[in-house]
This record gives structure tokens, C-alpha cells and sequence, in this order.
């Protein structure tokens, strides 16, 4: 009995040091009754969750940072908590950028057609606000 309670703890403590390495393929596979299944099942579920959000923000930010894809968003199924507000951060931030590029692109495309009209007219801050205050006064 001690010698499998044992068993069991080494192997959740083994995957929870995984986790805190940045390992989120390791899943708990020790044979458990009662509470220990419970807290099992619970730990494998929470790997999972974990993983599905790391590629999910990692591909979005691949996509939009580095691929130049623009218009991705992270989809992690049905979260709560931390994991939903950093989902929503990272959809509103790929989302945020892919509108302004957009509207700049737009811009420069009418500027190099001799269009000095058009005008960039998303909501922009920080460096995006000088590089649409100088896109405008041209």
C-alpha cells in the first residue's frame, strides 16, 4: 500500500516538474484508486488545456509576428479563468494588429496611385499613432 502511494506521488510529482520545465507532452499513466484518480485525471486534463493553449498562441503568434498572416486567431475550446483572459489578449491583439496593417496597406496602395486622399482612419497608439500621423499628412 505505502509503496504504491509512493509509486503514484513520484509520478505526479515527475509530471508537476515536467510542467514547471516547460513540458507539457508528460501525463500522469500510474495506476490510481479514489482521490489519487481523481487528482490523476484532473492533472492530465490540465496538460492538456495547457498544450492546447500553448500552440494555439504560439501558432498566432507565428502567423501574425513572423509568417505575416494576418487575421489568425487562438482557438482553445471552452476555458475560463486566466487561460480565457490571456486567449482573448492574444485574439485582441492579433486582431488589433491585422486591422491596422490593413488599413495602412490601403493607404500606402492609394498613395502609390498618385491618391492622396485616403486617409488611415483605424484607431492606432504609440508608434502606430506616428506612423499613421505621418501616413496621413502626406
Amino acid at each position: 500500500m505505502a509503496s504504491n502511494l509512493t509509486t503514484q506521488v513520484r509520478d505526479i510529482a515527475g509530471v508537476s516538474k515536467a510542467v514547471a520545465r516547460g513540458d507539457l507532452t508528460q501525463k500522469i499513466s500510474v495506476d490510481a484508486k479514489g482521490e489519487i484518480l481523481d487528482l490523476k485525471n484532473t492533472i492530465n486534463i490540465m496538460m492538456d488545456q495547457l498544450s492546447t493553449f500553448s500552440t494555439e498562441v504560439t501558432r498566432v503568434a507565428r502567423e501574425v509576428g513572423t509568417e505575416g498572416k494576418l487575421g489568425g486567431q487562438a482557438k482553445v475550446g471552452d476555458i475560463g479563468g486566466t487561460w480565457k483572459e490571456l486567449t482573448d489578449n492574444v485574439n485582441t491583439m492579433a486582431s488589433n494588429l491585422t486591422t491596422q496593417v490593413r488599413d495602412i496597406a490601403d493607404v500606402s496602395k492609394a498613395v502609390a496611385r498618385g491618391d492622396l486622399t485616403k486617409k488611415i482612419t483605424v484607431e492606432v497608439k504609440g508608434e502606430m499613432m506616428d506612423l499613421k500621423h505621418t501616413m496621413n499628412t502626406m
